[in-house]
């Protein structure tokens, strides 16, 4: 847990404290003394219940990867959630809560560090599954599914149809509430999301995927308290199976995108030397820009395309003109000028960069309508681009190239500032300064190959000279034109 921010750290400790409280009815009493532990509100646990969907969840979990027709890919988290909507439906609060424990802990974890998200996923999960547990038995979800929670609820019962449902979906409800409520409050210390923008999104997007498992684990429940018993259960495995066999094919597609936009990427840094690596930072702040300004998840992604993508253009840039050591003359820049609507004609047929390409078409218009192509001014600039132009000035000027050195961040941020409400949009400016104060944009962010980062400034001319016009300049060309 090293590398959790100390403030992170304590609020999972927290967490955990609490989970562990949730979990402590089931131990209330000792089983070894002839008793049986009993869960919230006293109703008795049924262990074997207890231990098999926490077995189920754990060899879910535990792979962490789903074959499927040869292939692997990962599992999505979240596609064995029925099993723990189940047990809260089949156990007591206390009792459920514990099922989610051995594989949220177990479960394979992407990225770093693992104890602490492995720690923070198990004592959420625990603290969720309580929740849903105790809503569906205080909306009396036990009795319409055929009976008490525990080793009292009667094998071949008939569940309630269709009042079974109400507190089943009022559970599902409640677990997709307190899991986005803790999703968005381990943003703020973790990754320093603002506050207000930390739970955008989370409950919309969730909680129809989550009514979902919650319907999965409903029919598990009835076939678990039907005439065959708990093995019956085990066929809604197979739709959970599809549904793992679907989200294959989304990772298929998102692996397809990725490599569309890098094979773009690295075929503009071939032709372009000059901004070799440009493209991947300005996507980088560019989704900085996004969050700040609270942007939903699915156009931060595709602002983070539109920044990547944004000199695509370049591609259509004679190489002779991209790559001149001298000034640009007069019918050069208007051919540099073109790459904006080269960019949006290469683009045009991919599918899944519809709002980046008015961002790339656009990135170089300013708000006081002197830009281009088109010349818009103010709101006629889309959103997007206002963004990608902010992102993209930022590091043209903050960048080394190979004729010049780039300026410090707090000079390239006063220039920002001076040229707001011309140039650039000054919420975008402010929202870029906000997030800078709370990332650090070091030397490792906006590193360049160490032929470029070791070259002198221009002769005559101190490291980060140019003055306002020439930031403008920066910003509004390839950079070349201000020498």
């Amino acid at each position: 847990m090293r590398r959790t921010p100390v403030a992170a750290r304590a609020f999972i400790a927290v967490v955990a404290v609490c989970a562990v409280g949730c979990l402590s009815p089931v131990f209330a009493r000792v089983p070894w003394a002839g008793q049986v532990p009993a869960g919230a509100g006293g109703d008795p646990v049924a262990w074997p219940t207890l231990g098999l969907l926490a077995a189920l969840y754990l060899a879910g979990e535990l792979p962490g990867r789903c074959p499927f027709f040869g292939e692997r890919v990962p599992v999505r988290a979240g596609s064995f959630f029925p099993f723990l909507l189940a047990a809260a439906f089949l156990l007591p609060p206390a009792a459920a809560a514990l099922v989610a424990v051995p594989g949220a802990l177990a479960g394979r974890v992407e990225h770093g560090p693992s104890a602490a998200r492995r720690i923070w996923r198990a004592a959420q999960l625990a603290l969720t599954v309580r929740a849903a547990s105790s809503v569906f038995g205080a909306l009396g979800g036990p009795a319409a599914l055929g009976g008490q929670h525990g080793p009292g609820g009667q094998r071949g019962a008939v569940p309630d149809f269709p009042h079974v449902l109400v507190p089943a979906c009022a559970a599902a409800l409640v677990f997709s509430l307190v899991l986005a409520l803790l999703d968005g409050a381990i943003r703020v210390p973790a990754e320093h999301v603002p506050v207000r923008n930390a739970w955008h999104g989370l409950f919309a997007s969730s909680v129809g995927p989550h009514l979902v498992h919650a319907l999965a684990g409903l029919m598990m429940a009835v076939l678990w308290r039907g005439p065959y018993g708990p093995l019956s259960s085990l066929f809604v495995l197979l739709p959970m199976y599809i549904s793992c066999w679907v989200f294959a094919q989304y990772h298929r597609e998102q692996a397809a995108h990725r490599a569309t936009i890098r094979a773009l990427v690295q075929a503009v840094d071939i032709k372009d030397t000059y901004t070799r690596g440009h493209s991947e930072r300005v996507g980088r702040a560019s989704v900085l820009i996004a969050r700040e300004i609270g942007m939903a998840p699915e156009r931060v992604e595709a602002l983070r395309f539109a920044g990547t993508l944004h000199d695509v253009g370049k591609l259509g840039v004679p190489t002779r003109v991209l790559r001149k050591d001298g000034p640009l003359t007069p019918q050069e820049r208007r051919v540099i000028e073109l790459h904006p609507e080269y960019g949006h004609e290469i683009v045009r047929g991919i599918g899944f960069l519809d709002e980046a390409r008015a961002a790339i078409l656009h990135h170089h218009e300013r708000l006081d309508g002197s830009g281009y192509p088109h010349g818009l001014r103010g709101a006629h600039i889309p959103e997007s681009a206002r963004v990608v132009a902010v992102a993209d000035a930022f590091d043209a000027m903050t960048s080394n190239r190979s004729y010049r050195r780039g300026r410090p961040v707090a000079a390239a941020v006063e220039e920002l500032r001076r040229c707001a409400g011309t140039h650039f949009d000054p919420r975008m400016v402010r929202a870029l300064v906000r997030a800078l104060d709370r990332y650090d944009w070091s030397a490792a962010t906006v590193a360049v190959p160490s032929d470029e980062a070791t070259l002198p400034p221009p002769r005559g001319q101190a490291p980060g000279a140019g003055g306002a016009a020439g930031a403008a300049r920066t910003a509004d060309g390839d950079g070349r034109s201000e020498r």
